[in-house]
């Protein structure tokens, strides 16, 4: 018999074509029938009256790679209508490992301090039964069951740390070198890795530029080569239009080593939507409409939500990215008795308002006090509800000294909120709905003591279709749905047709919100206790749906755990996209 009978919703297919009051009939797995008035036959029936009826959402960026192992649940993203996450972003990858003990410790301690995940449980819950990255996702398909279908990239950092070890931070590789990345990255698609993520951004918090950051153009070309063997595969990069911005040097780069390979390129950075990034908007822009002329499959990522973020004096990567080296000393500190030390510390003090006065970038939160707001108190001292600004000048201080002052009276655990960056709203709209565009960046998984990121696609049902009206409703879902599980080849997703998978999620779009980020004591600390990230309630969906499976129905997940390992499918990436 038919399992589930959807009844009544209007349907928004995922194509980007206008929504349709249909029903839909799914049996096991796989959706069988989509009609008008179709008669139960036995199963149960969901009444969608008054509701969209829609592919489930795909979080585009995320870094589960180390969390899904001790939170498998997800939470928040069933509740917010997610059925398939994409990992393995930025460069990082949780394999190929060495097997030097050493340089596989400083996979996770990189992948660890650019992503904010807690490192202990990183090392301890992970089986570790693998090298190379077709054996870690037998692993992950044997071993991890999730609420949502998973696939993933194979980082380029991981790839280089696993045949240079702690020289991969040094020095170019050599020929012999650049051969045996080649052969781990086919090990790797072979397997069904999505393709190479890669970083040209970042530097730690030493100010050390990421090991991909030292690699010369051989090494590039050559793993070029092998994603050009596989024509479903992505080559997803981040370059820098946030920090040092040198942004424009690495597209050129790219433009450079991939002329002529016919490579499909997922570029974070390449067209800057935040206000503080227009100065380098036109060239960009110009570059990127330039090589969609000349044939390059190149798609800009674009963020709806603005960056935003909470700074921890726990852990946090916020002060090093600002180039604010001083405070960062605090967020390092190994105890939160030595991070009193250090506020306390005048001769700490002066470097630190250096630090911020000559150092910090001038977009960074350290020379924007206005926008960073004393919210959370560890002790409830205060004062809160106030900017670092109104703080410091109520004492007549200098910004760092006031927010050292903060801490000492309020406790170290406490956190500091920033505002959202100012944000080009009309670019943000004109480049999601554009054919050649990547949307719903979250970070989910990541940076859990600075933002959720899970539950941000709900932003663009809410802000940008029934608040502001800035989109359709089918312009929003196909940015959610059809549009990128073509992009990543994810055969039968992404689109509510007969044949094709029931991941299908049903709302009510006066219902749902992007609610606030909450802290939730449920991280192991890997030393037998618990620290806590930050999550949010559901939308809620009335209802999501995996695989044929209910994960999340009426105010709360089911715990099922239907997810499965995707694949990219060369001919899943051919489709046709309504009229813009």
């Amino acid at each position: 018999m038919p399992d589930t009978l959807i009844k009544g919703g209007t349907i928004v297919d995922g194509t980007g074509a206008a929504p349709f009051i249909s029903d839909i009939r799914i049996c096991g797995a796989e959706i069988v029938e989509i009609g008008p008035d179709l008669k139960p036959a036995g199963e149960r029936v969901v009444d969608a009256s008054g509701c969209f009826v829609s592919p489930g959402f795909i979080e585009s960026h995320t870094h589960y790679d180390a969390p899904m192992w001790w939170q498998p649940d997800l939470d928040p993203l069933p509740g917010h209508g997610v059925t398939t996450i994409i990992s393995g972003n930025c460069g990082f990858s949780a394999a190929p490992v060495s097997s030097d003990p050493e340089a596989r410790r400083e996979m996770v301690r990189i992948f660890s301090f650019f992503e904010d995940i807690p490192e202990k449980p990183f090392v301890e819950l992970l089986p570790w039964d693998w090298k190379l990255w077709s054996e870690y996702r037998r692993s992950m398909a044997e071993k991890v069951r999730l609420p949502a279908n998973f696939a993933s990239y194979v980082g380029h950092i991981a790839i280089r740390l696993a045949v240079l070890g702690l020289e991969a931070w040094d020095r170019v590789a050599t020929p012999a070198e650049i051969a045996r990345m080649a052969a781990l990255l086919e090990d790797a698609l072979a397997a069904g890795a999505l393709g190479m993520s890669d970083n040209m951004l970042d530097h730690d918090g030493n100010n050390r530029p990421v090991p991909t950051l030292v690699a010369d153009d051989a090494e590039f070309e050559a793993l070029f080569a092998v994603l050009e063997r596989f024509p479903g595969a992505t080559y997803q990069v981040v370059i820098d239009n946030f920090m040092r911005k040198t942004a424009p040097q690495s597209l050129e780069r790219l433009e450079r080593l991939t002329r002529g390979r016919g490579l499909r390129m997922l570029v974070n950075g390449a067209v800057p939507t935040l206000d503080f990034q227009k100065d380098a908007l036109g060239p960009l822009q110009e570059r990127v409409r330039r090589m969609l002329r000349e044939g390059f499959d190149i798609w800009p990522s674009v963020f709806h939500v603005s960056p935003t973020s909470t700074l921890s004096f726990y852990r946090s990567l916020i002060f090093a990215q600002s180039n604010d080296y001083a405070w960062h000393e605090v967020v390092l500190a190994p105890s939160h008795g030595e991070k009193v030390r250090l506020l306390s510390d005048p001769q700490w003090r002066a470097r630190a308002r250096d630090s911020w006065d000559n150092k910090a970038w001038k977009h960074s939160p350290m020379n924007n006090p206005q926008d960073l707001h004393l919210l959370d108190s560890q002790n409830g001292v205060g004062p809160i509800g106030i900017t670092l600004k109104e703080y410091a000048d109520s004492r007549e201080q200098h910004r760092s000294d006031a927010m050292a002052d903060w801490l000492l009276a309020n406790g170290t655990r406490s956190t500091v909120h920033m505002s959202p960056f100012p944000k080009n709203e009309d670019l943000t709209v004109h480049m999601m709905t554009r054919e050649k565009t990547v949307g719903a960046v979250s970070d989910a998984g990541a940076h859990l003591q600075m933002l959720c990121g899970g539950g941000e696609s709900t932003l663009l049902l809410t802000r940008y279709v029934r608040d502001e009206k800035r989109m359709t409703i089918e312009q929003a879902v196909h940015v959610l749905t059809g549009k990128l599980a073509a992009f990543f080849g994810l055969a039968g997703r992404g689109v509510l047709k007969v044949g094709n998978r029931a991941d299908i999620t049903v709302f009510n779009l006066n219902e749902v919100e992007r609610r606030p980020v909450e802290k939730r004591f449920d991280v192991p600390d890997g030393e037998g206790g618990v620290s806590w990230r930050f999550t949010r309630a559901p939308a809620p969906m009335r209802l999501t749906m995996v695989n044929g499976v209910v994960t999340f129905e009426g105010v709360t997940s089911t715990g099922a755990m239907p997810g499965e390992f995707l694949s990219p499918a060369p001919d899943a990436q051919e489709y046709a996209i309504a009229a813009e």
